[in-house]
């Protein structure tokens, strides 16, 4: 009975691991088209993503009905093994005992022990079935919790220092971790003075976010360094890090909350007076007067909120933080030009008398900026302020003159 059970673990164990990967597979597809369902819609693309869905469903229903169906009939088993003993012991005990050999005591003796025998055996098929689940499960909540952490920062000081804004690059160096061969940032070195404002331009995978990840300390360099103020960013807590800079990002992020709660999110002792200075700044103040709350109103789907609007509050929110040093990825391309023109203003408002990096996409918006790092593969080609870079004739000049060409 024993061999009989690990026979049929061992060749249903794949079908419970099957069935955890395959609910997986489908759960994740769900939920992207989900999140998706206006860009399927749109590109008339139900009928594949149906089509894929069932496939994957199918999966799900095989998978189950193997795993199911090979550890369910391992109790039944157990019975047919059991009843099967019985019937040998009143067999061979009937004619043992009608040749004098055993007494009909030993007979009913062995019946027990069939029984007593036979029971924990059904009980061990049974927790095995749950084991397998278990077991199948645990898999995959073993791969999640041996992921490498983020080492431990306990000994280092999260107290804030003082910034001025100066920030140094040296010969950084960087690949993402599950791509060890392919080097994103091969030896980018610049310097930056407080209060200046640095434009990063390139082609799309040039490493214009992945040189901001690595100042925030979202990844860790392979070499180089790079300092704020003469000390390098190792040296400090990530949170530390964190609290020297405001981030406003293409993607903007607003939860279902009040518009106070979303500008104040994680501050404190933040006045009704802050707030409508900060909204004054980003013309945001007309806006918020017209919702039917102002300051109160809950931003959910119920309220027609635009593009540049969030755009806006997330500036308000940047504002807000007061941080010395900001990080700008532009993003003015989804919205009209007078609601650009209102963004853009606010951004001038916000970067005054503060070190921030832009990463630019329209080069008309960089122009006044006091320094342009201009990368391509990775590596810093030409740097120095638009009317240099325009005079140098180089790949900058070669990119502004694209854009200008296909916006007129």
């Amino acid at each position: 009975g024993l061999f009989l059970i690990v026979f049929i673990m061992s060749k249903s164990q794949k079908f419970f691991i099957d069935r955890q990967e395959s609910l997986g597979k489908l759960n994740g597809y769900v939920e992207e088209m989900y999140s998706g369902h206006e860009v399927v819609r749109i590109s008339r693309g139900a009928d594949n993503v149906k089509k894929h869905f069932g496939g994957l469903n199918e999966a799900v229903y095989n998978a189950n009905w193997k795993s199911q169906f090979l550890s369910g009939i391992m109790q039944p088993l157990m019975n047919v093994i059991g009843n099967l003993a019985y019937v040998a012991v009143c067999v061979f005990g009937s004619v043992l005992a009608l040749n004098g050999t055993i007494t009909f005591g030993v007979i009913i003796s062995f019946i027990l022990y069939v029984r007593l025998f036979t029971s924990p055996l059904g009980q061990i098929a049974q927790g095995m079935t749950n084991m397998q689940t278990a077991s199948a499960s645990a898999q995959r909540i073993f791969d999640f919790i041996e992921s490498e952490e983020l080492s431990d920062e306990s000994d280092k000081s999260s107290e804030m220092p003082e910034v001025k804004g100066n920030v140094s690059f040296e010969n950084v160096r960087f690949s993402y971790p599950d791509t060890p061969d392919k080097v994103i940032i091969k030896n980018f070195s610049a310097e930056v003075k407080a209060g200046q404002k640095v434009a990063i331009v390139g082609p799309t995978g040039a490493g214009k976010t992945t040189m901001v990840n690595l100042l925030m300390r979202f990844f860790e360099i392979n070499s180089g360094s790079i300092s704020i103020d003469g000390t390098p960013i190792s040296q400090l807590s990530r949170e530390t890090v964190h609290n020297m800079f405001s981030m406003v990002l293409q993607d903007t992020w607003l939860f279902e909350g009040t518009v106070r709660e979303n500008l104040v999110y994680n501050m404190e002792g933040i006045s009704d007076e802050s707030l409508e200075r900060v909204c004054k700044a980003c013309g945001l103040d007309k806006f918020v007067h017209t919702l039917p709350n102002g300051f109160d109103t809950v931003l959910s789907e119920s309220v027609a909120i635009s593009a540049g609007q969030k755009q806006l509050l997330t500036i308000a929110r940047a504002m807000l933080q007061n941080a010395p040093m900001l990080i700008l990825d532009e993003a003015t391309s989804s919205v009209d030009t007078r609601t650009e023109l209102l963004i853009q203003r606010a951004m001038d408002k916000l970067t005054k008398g503060r070190t921030s990096f832009v990463i630019a996409h329209r080069l008309s918006t960089i122009k006044n900026a006091d320094l342009i790092l201009v990368m391509r593969d990775g590596d810093v080609i030409e740097s120095g302020n638009h009317e240099t870079l325009m005079a140098k004739g180089g790949f900058y000049a070669e990119l502004y003159n694209s854009q200008f060409d296909q916006a007129s």
